[in-house]
């Protein structure tokens, strides 16, 4: 069956790779940001001394969470770090040990693409890392240096009126938090890996409930193909929709959660981050996407009433974070979703509701065909139900998202699973 699958697989990333490339410009939202358009080369301005990026604390969710606990090369966590031998990368080793050249993967990961572009904006130099894992007890209580989560900079010519621009360098290579330190050098450092912050895509957890057409509610985790679930139309009416698949699904995965409660009536939906969510544009009933991470108390939502088919406007009243167990993203006919009550949308990661729904358009056109050429009994989840992960088609959208879109149609912590 997955050989039959193949080429269908090819044409459909085919038939979207054609279908977004003639989107006409009007699908863009604002001047020089279309689908289909190439990006111009991104004007790159220096970090000034003592700035970090972003700018809250390096500890904190929005950067690269708290600390974990020191890792010591006796400890069960030392295998979680991993050596780094790139030639592009002069490590001091001041120890002689080899500890600067430990990392974690992730660490490793941007530090690799750090040194190509120190490369490109300046040949002959190279990117020196002064300071990696520390086992020494050389820095300040609970410094990610220990968990190998942390990098101390320069050019390989010491040049500091590069550093600037390393900083810069260091933010778009994907370091979670950069910081303009010192004069002599440029602290970076990165998420955990088994951090639930670093892990994004679109989400609900399992325990989430959706309203059914037979009556009454369901967890999001229990529900099959062939079921029709309360969502809205593009004008906002609402109706029962086919549910076709899930694009993520992973059963005892631990995530973060923005977790939006309204008042009056008091409704709690729980997303991920990146996951899109409708509000009331300019207090008015027209629709808008957002991110969830970018949902403030007193914006307003919407939410549903099954019983007499309508959508109120209704405002946020708090905001905040709490780890789930369990990540469902369901995929409706609609591309929209009641969940919790809440009305959302089953895309995340790019910005535009509208956009992810026309790319998402020949997936659903292909379960809708299995569906009529072979039926199936839903009694008992299909095979691709009992997959774990992110559906190939999701992520193939995302690697091609982000060369037709700008970064800042995007969510900025991507799509990691």
């Amino acid at each position: 069956m997955d050989e039959m699958l193949l080429p269908l697989r090819a044409l459909l990333l085919g038939v979207f790779i054609i279908s977004a490339l003639l989107l006409p410009p009007a699908s863009a939202c604002g001047p020089g940001r279309g689908i289909g358009k190439r990006r111009h080369p991104k004007k790159l301005t220096p970090l000034a001394y003592k700035q970090f990026i972003p700018n809250v604390a390096e500890k904190t969710l929005g950067a690269s969470g708290r600390y974990e606990g020191k890792i010591t090369r006796n400890s069960e966590r030392f295998k979680e770090l991993t050596p780094n031998y790139n030639s592009d990368i002069i490590f001091k080793d001041e120890e002689n040990t080899a500890a600067d050249r430990l990392m974690t993967q992730r660490c490793k990961d941007k530090l690799n693409a750090l040194a190509i572009s120190v490369m490109n904006q300046w040949p002959g130099v190279k990117l020196r890392v002064t300071e990696g894992w520390d086992e020494d007890g050389h820095h300040s209580e609970e410094s990610l240096h220990y968990e190998g989560r942390a990098v101390d900079i320069t050019t390989s010519d010491r040049e500091r009126s590069k550093y600037g621009m390393l900083a810069r360098l260091a933010v778009e290579a994907g370091f979670d938090w950069v910081y303009y330190e010192s004069k002599a050098h440029i602290h970076c450092s990165v998420k955990a890996e088994n951090s639930v912050a670093a892990k994004s895509g679109g989400c609900f957890p399992g325990n989430a409930t959706v309203w059914t057409e037979g009556g009454g509610t369901k967890a999001l985790r229990e529900l099959l193909p062939g079921e029709r679930v309360l969502a809205a139309d593009e004008t906002g009416r609402m109706v029962y929709s086919d549910f076709l698949l899930f694009i993520d699904r992973q059963e005892s995965v631990r995530k973060l959660y923005y977790v939006i409660e309204t008042s009056h009536p008091k409704e709690i939906i729980r997303l991920t981050a990146a996951h899109l969510i409708f509000v009331s544009e300019n207090g008015t009933k027209s629709f808008k996407s957002v991110f969830a991470s970018d949902v403030s108390p007193g914006d307003r939502v919407f939410i549903a009433d099954h019983t007499l088919m309508h959508l109120k406007e209704v405002t946020v009243e708090r905001v905040h974070l709490e780890e789930d167990i369990g990540a469902y993203a369901p995929v409706t006919s609609h591309g929209t979703v009641v969940i919790n009550g809440v009305l959302a949308s089953c895309y995340a990661v790019i910005e535009e509701h509208s956009w992810a729904h026309i790319a998402f358009a020949p997936l659903r056109f292909a379960f809708k065909l299995f569906s009529f050429l072979t039926p199936q009994d839903y009694k008992s989840p299909p095979n691709h139900l009992h997959l774990e992960g992110v559906h190939w088609y999701s992520q193939a959208l995302y690697h091609l998202g982000t060369w037709l879109l700008d970064s800042d149609s995007l969510h900025p912590l991507g799509m990691s699973s």
